[in-house]
């Protein structure tokens, strides 16, 4: 995709205040010098087996890409595929499903679009709101800054293992409330702290959009590995070898852009590449405010620092 678009024609506005330039979490158009859209889109196949844990899940995840970027999202199309022959109260499911979750959102659905498709796909793409001059983009981290992250890694592993049977009923059900979890709080506290960028972890996994951070900013960061938080079950997983392909697929498009693996129990360094669903917030913050946001936070986590740029975009300590 990098490529594919590095091709593309650059289409001039000074409106787009943030475009696909910086591979950001979302796009950003400016309306007024006060009002400013955010705007994404994300779909995907079912993850969980209850339908309407699974349209929630989407729902959340949607709505991330607006929260990371520190805005409000204000309404939302429905992006659905579904087999024609399958059952109706399962497509009702998953439906329902992401409207409690964008009615506790504050989210507006005001309608969407539907294909008749073999393989179950659902999402949303959604629409916020944000001051043009209080924009969190990735492009923000500066040399100095604490890396914080607000939730615990494992959704990719954990759903593999549970797709072959071998995941426990306590790994399931702490994927399935993190991913649940909105960032909207997230959000909100880093609003109130000197925060110059963030990213949400999702399908590139933890290295993956630490690397697009690092890149879009200039700077190289620094994952202390022992510190980032893991699911229950997560490591179990990988040991048994329910590694998703999107896993192996971030691991080599990624790997040449680290030093310092070698230094990283293997486990555990597979689990910095694992696609996450509705992850957490990456969160490049001063120094000096750190504290008061990972107090802000509970269960957020300080699991590094940004370093003025090296040779390569991330590297692991343990």
């Amino acid at each position: 995709m990098d490529r594919v678009l590095g091709a593309l024609p650059r289409i001039a506005n000074p409106n787009v205040l943030i475009g696909y330039d910086t591979a950001d979490d979302a796009g950003v158009y400016r309306l007024s010098d006060e009002l400013a859209l955010v705007q994404t889109v994300d779909f995907f196949t079912p993850i969980v087996d209850d339908p309407f844990t699974f349209g929630a899940i989407a729902a959340a995840n949607s709505l991330s890409d607006v929260y990371a970027m520190g805005g409000s999202p204000i309404s939302a199309l429905s992006i659905v595929a579904f087999p024609g022959d399958a059952e109706a109260e399962v497509l009702e499911e998953i439906l329902r499903g992401g409207l409690e979750k964008m009615r506790e959102a504050g989210c507006a659905v005001l309608g969407g679009h539907s294909v008749n498709d073999p393989e179950i796909k659902f999402g949303y793409s959604v629409t916020g709101t944000i001051h043009p001059g209080r924009i969190k983009a990735n492009a923000g981290a500066r040399a100095g800054d604490v890396l914080v992250f607000t939730k615990a890694i494992g959704t990719g592993v954990i759903g593999t293992a549970l797709k072959r049977g071998i995941a426990s009923a306590a790994s399931v059900a702490a994927a399935e409330e993190s991913m649940l979890r909105l960032n909207r709080g997230a959000c909100e506290a880093m609003l109130q702290f000197d925060v110059h960028g963030c990213t949400d972890v999702t399908g590139f996994g933890l290295i993956g959009h630490a690397r697009e951070m690092a890149l879009a900013s200039g700077v190289t960061l620094e994952i202390e590995a022992s510190r980032v938080p893991l699911l229950p079950g997560a490591l179990d997983a990988v040991r048994a070898g329910a590694v998703p392909g999107g896993l192996k697929n971030n691991r080599e498009f990624a790997s040449c852009s680290v030093d310092g693996a070698e230094r990283i129990d293997a486990a555990l360094l597979e689990l910095l590449y694992d696609p996450q669903t509705s992850g957490g917030l990456l969160v490049s913050v001063a120094e000096r405010d750190a504290l008061g946001l990972l107090a802000a936070l509970p269960g957020s986590v300080r699991i590094g620092r940004v370093l003025a740029r090296d040779n390569k975009s991330i590297c692991l300590t343990r």
